[in-house]
């Protein structure tokens, strides 16, 4: 093996941390992950990735990693930190990429988890080739990355793009990042469980949710809802009418080839997908109509954020 051939990319997700080395051909070598809560502070996080991470160092060799790139939440590319992350037990401002680095003995590069999976996307995925892109991801948040002329926007300060914090409902649901109203709390993993445990709570009709309230996941309702279950079915199509309606005024601002979905919400696919399209083209400028693909991401589970972070290394 030459050495420096393998970059090690990191996906910090709000409920999960996947890993994987990945050659210079997008190849992931060898993976695996954690759980990123159940940690008190970043550092016994820190020392746990260590660990979880260290028998794929000692696989390959250390001498043959030339860097590791992660995407987490809130990540600046430009200042190594992550500052006041909603979906992440850590608050404040902290310097990940140093604390990553001094722990590894690697140097570190970090990113917006989503914007990490907007490059694996465009570099190895179904974006490749497109200049002008939209990557959501629909997880525990909502997370995306813009990519306009073939460069990822970052801003000036390195925090643009946070398109799971505009405001889809004004005064509307209370967020993690204190203001109300952000559309990852309604059209995220998170977000749909809400709606279903609020229907739940105001409404009465018989639906095989309910008594279910305390276990409810993203995926028990996308199961009701492939059975049939009317109140599964019309919670999908409130979910997707506030995406579609937020991502109709993301395209005004953009003009964007393609949106590109991506995490455990997207697994629904027609589900999320259709209603979603349905009131985003509802809600578009005339001069957009007809003109946006819709796309599943083709990269499997957490393989979009893994490569894409590892690509932040080369």
């Amino acid at each position: 093996m030459i050495t420096g051939s393998l970059a090690l990319g990191i996906d910090i997700g709000g409920t999960n941390t996947s890993f994987g080395l990945v050659d210079r051909r997008g190849q992931i070598v060898a993976q695996g992950r954690m759980k990123t809560t159940g940690y008190y502070t970043v550092h016994e996080y820190i020392d746990a990735l260590v660990k979880s991470l260290q028998p794929l160092l000692t696989q390959v060799g250390i001498e043959n990693i030339s860097g590791a790139g992660v995407g987490a939440p809130n990540a600046n590319y430009y200042t190594g930190e992550i500052a006041y992350a909603a979906n992440l037990p850590w608050e404040g401002v902290i310097p990940l990429a140093k604390l990553i680095g001094d722990a590894l003995r690697l140097k570190v590069t970090i990113t917006n988890d989503a914007n990490a999976a907007a490059l694996g996307e465009m570099i190895y995925g179904a974006a490749k080739g497109m200049k002008d892109f939209i990557m959501v991801t629909l997880g525990t948040g909502v997370g995306s990355g813009f990519v306009a002329n073939g460069q990822l926007v970052y801003g000036h300060d390195g925090f643009a793009g946070e398109f799971g914090h505009v405001i889809a409902v004004r005064g509307g649901r209370q967020c993690g990042c204190g203001r109300q109203g952000c559309l990852e709390t309604y059209s995220s993993a998170t977000g749909i469980v809400r709606t279903a445990k609020e229907w739940l709570a105001e409404r009465k009709e018989d639906t095989v949710l309910r008594g279910q309230e305390a276990e409810l996941t993203a995926h028990t309702i996308h199961m009701a809802a492939e059975a049939g279950d009317k109140m599964a079915l019309e919670i999908f199509d409130f979910t997707g009418r506030i995406l579609g309606q937020t991502l109709a005024d993301a395209v005004a601002i953009t003009s964007p080839e393609a949106i590109i979905f991506f995490g455990g919400l997207a697994k629904a696919g027609p589900l999320i997908l259709e209603p979603t399209r349905r009131y985003m083209e509802e809600n578009l400028l005339k001069v957009f109509k007809n003109k946006i693909s819709f796309l599943p991401s083709s990269l499997q589970d957490a393989d979009a954020a893994i490569l894409g972070a590892s690509a932040l290394v080369w």
